[in-house]
């Protein structure tokens, strides 16, 4: 059999999402096994077509359905004034201030890793909106030096 640019394409496709929660579901079976949950939110890409994916290297990858954010925040912290978030892929950065986004249930989300859509909810969502201020435009983040407008997600 000829491995064909469309047959590769199919191959692709492997029945992979990931919901809300952060579970990922593959054929209708939750994936609980947690170094392998671990690994497939590392590797999460989104493609420069946009579709999101599931990255080994530039030619190895399949697709993957992201239902809402790739990386849910786990916690925030504060050092000094910059804000650091922990991922559910275990990672932390410092928070992309300039793509705050909130969305109809308060949620914030935001850049993670460049190019992944993060949602900060619970607990980390209350660590940073001690910094959130109303201004004359709506709502800003007082975050590194500035104040960081949040744009409406909705």
């Amino acid at each position: 059999m000829e491995l064909t640019p469309e047959l590769l394409e199919k191959m692709r496709a492997i029945g992979l999402s990931l919901d809300r929660s952060g579970t990922f579901w593959h054929g209708g079976t939750a994936v609980t096994h947690p170094r392998l949950r671990r690994a497939l939110l590392r590797w999460l890409d989104v493609r420069d077509d946009g579709r999101d994916i599931i990255r080994l290297d530039e030619r190895r990858y399949a697709y993957v359905d992201v239902e809402d954010a790739h990386l849910r925040a786990l916690s925030a912290r504060w050092d000094g004034d910059r804000c650091r978030i922990l991922w559910d892929d275990e990672q932390e950065e410092e928070l992309a201030y300039a793509t705050l986004r909130q969305a109809p249930d308060n949620a914030l989300y935001t850049t993670a890793r460049g190019r992944l859509r993060g949602r900060i909810a619970g607990p980390a969502y209350h660590a940073i909106a001690e910094r959130i201020v109303e201004t004359p435009d709506g709502f800003a983040l007082d975050a590194a030096g500035a104040r960081w407008p949040i744009a409406d997600a909705s």
